[in-house]
């Protein structure tokens, strides 16, 4: 059984993630996310939506994804390589050539693959920061504005 490993934050779920996470699942038949804890994520100045328990079940709720771990610090791939019997870590290609995963080739093969063009936790962050209230009124209708608007 080939089995691979993945890192990251996971936390506003989009399609460039699952479009990862399926490419990932391909190279192999056993996919471990690693997923960033709070804590971690605060280490690295990150700061969550959703907390590690949320971003776990809707991980674990996505067929190509086998296991989730935690993931709370970067020394850990090592072990976690070892543990899990790990044969390809995968991460996107932002990562390609950090000294942060390079290393790991002294232990099992790691490949980079291409992010989802036009899409990103960062850009979604960005979009939803320009959709500012006109006029006092939300530009993305929530419950109570729709049935407003509806009238």
């Amino acid at each position: 059984m080939k089995r691979i490993l993945t890192y990251g934050t996971f936390d506003l779920l989009h399609y460039g993630h699952i479009r990862l996470l399926q490419r990932a699942k391909a190279l192999g038949d056993y996919l471990i996310v690693a997923l960033s804890t709070e804590e971690f994520n605060e280490q690295k100045g990150k700061k969550t939506y959703h907390n590690y328990e949320t971003r776990k079940k809707m991980l674990e709720a996505i067929r190509y994804v086998d296991l989730v771990i935690p993931e709370e610090n970067w020394e850990q791939k090592v072990n976690d390589v070892k543990k899990y019997e790990v044969d390809v870590v995968v991460m996107g290609s932002d990562w390609a050539g950090s000294d942060k995963f390079e290393y790991l080739r002294d232990y099992c093969d790691v490949v980079y693959l291409d992010r989802t063009e036009g899409i990103s936790t960062t850009k979604i962050k960005e979009d939803l920061k320009l959709q500012t209230p006109v006029n006092g009124v939300d530009q993305i209708p929530t419950p109570k504005t729709y049935k407003k608007t509806l009238k």
